[in-house]
């Protein structure tokens, strides 16, 4: 009986839910985004006061030798040890430092606090889903939140190293590569923030196929493009020639795609049998209803 009422208490919560009207809705989602935005807005606060850390051991972390990307390539041994090369950071415009203090502290916030950002984008969508909707996507905050992490961790610590010393190192004529700060400061969120979204995606492939826009067929045909792609971002990133820096880079992306495969399968095969259950029955009553017929008729 416990159970029955909870199911009920949901379907009731998503008919209420559905009668809102459109803004009682902008309501509520005003009062969620601001929610997020003090929660950014206090953890980049806090950042912005802890600017000696922030910036020496954090955002110019990869361009020291002593960074942990280096000492722990140089422990495998003199062949994979790599250092990074030497280049300095300028200013050219009065404002930059500030600016740039500021859109930093920003960027962490959003970072640090991206696991509670999500939450309330979740619960403003969760009321219009159904209870075996919420059901199967239970834990997707969770999952949301560690996949984007990781991939922030994973472009800082092997990403943005390798790609920052290939960059400055590149040689052209007499040129000395002397980035500005605010160039700096672009890149390191290029090399960052994007792959915590491209850790996303198991995710994202759980959603589109659950959505019927995405079926494993799809994903497992393009399986031998999606190699070529990852092994020329892993060259390309990878300073030094060896196949064993580059396949440490390839190896993570190569199997989040496959873990994407493995999820759309999932969530595909889950859904034909919903659809083979459904006809079945549909049959089962046509049948009832042509033996009925049969049988008015005698």
């Amino acid at each position: 009986m416990a159970l029955d009422q909870v199911d009920v208490d949901e379907i009731v919560e998503v008919k209420v839910e559905k009668e809102m009207s459109f803004f009682e809705h902008l309501e509520a989602l005003r009062w969620h985004i601001i929610r997020a935005l003090i929660a950014v807005a206090s953890i980049a606060t806090f950042v912005f006061f802890q600017k000696d850390f922030v910036f020496k051991t954090i955002v110019f972390g990869p361009r020291n030798p002593d960074f942990y990307t280096y000492r722990l390539f140089c422990s495998f041994g003199e062949m994979m040890c790599i250092q990074p090369t030497r280049f300095e950071v300028i200013t050219r415009d009065l404002a930059e430092k500030f600016t740039t203090h500021i859109s930093v502290s920003i960027i962490l916030g959003l970072i640090v606090a991206f696991p509670y950002v999500f939450w309330e984008f979740w619960r403003f969508i969760k009321p219009g889903l159904y209870p075996n909707e919420r059901k199967s996507a239970r834990g997707v905050v969770l999952i949301c939140s560690l996949l984007f992490i990781m991939g922030v961790l994973f472009g800082y610590y092997f990403i943005a190293p390798f790609a920052l010393s290939f960059l400055a190192g590149y040689e052209l004529a007499d040129t000395l590569a002397t980035p500005t700060l605010n160039s700096y400061i672009n890149y390191m969120v290029m090399f960052t923030l994007p792959v915590g979204l491209i850790f996303e995606m198991p995710v994202v492939s759980f959603f589109l196929t659950k959505a019927g826009v995405l079926a494993p067929q799809m994903l497992r045909s393009g399986r031998r493009y999606a190699i070529v792609i990852i092994l020329i971002v892993a060259a390309v990133l990878t300073p030094s020639p060896d196949v064993v820096s580059q396949m440490i880079l390839a190896t993570p992306l190569y199997i989040l795609f496959e873990l994407s495969i493995a999820v759309s399968a999932r969530v595909w095969n889950a859904k034909q049998k919903i659809i083979l259950a459904e006809e079945a029955e549909l049959l089962m009553r046509e049948k009832a209803l042509l033996e009925r017929n049969i049988e008015d008729i005698t």
